[in-house]
């Protein structure tokens, strides 16, 4: 647990200095150790940064599936489903 918090501020380092491939890295290698909501919300961001929507959306789902009231996940799946141009039937089995 404790070195899926250091790789998970280590990726909070590469967001803060705009290297967001470098921070999907390190939160995957996280995710790999420790399933947390915050390091999928915060590796959805990366991705939605990086123009990854559909993989932006699938670590939104898993991380409200860890925290079903996550508003930053909740939101930022919205912004990947809007960029994929979902539609609302779609969005009925979410």
């Amino acid at each position: 647990m404790e070195r899926a918090k250091v790789l998970k501020e280590e990726g909070n380092e590469f967001v803060k200095k705009g290297n967001h491939k470098k921070a999907v890295e390190k939160y995957s290698e996280s995710l790999k150790l420790n399933k947390e909501c915050a390091a999928y919300t915060n590796r959805a961001l990366c991705y939605l940064t990086l123009k990854q929507y559909k993989e932006a959306a699938q670590d939104c789902t898993e991380a409200l599936k860890l925290d079903p009231k996550s508003v930053k996940a909740l939101y930022r799946r919205a912004q990947a489903l809007k960029e994929l141009k979902v539609s609302r039937e779609f969005l009925k089995g979410f």
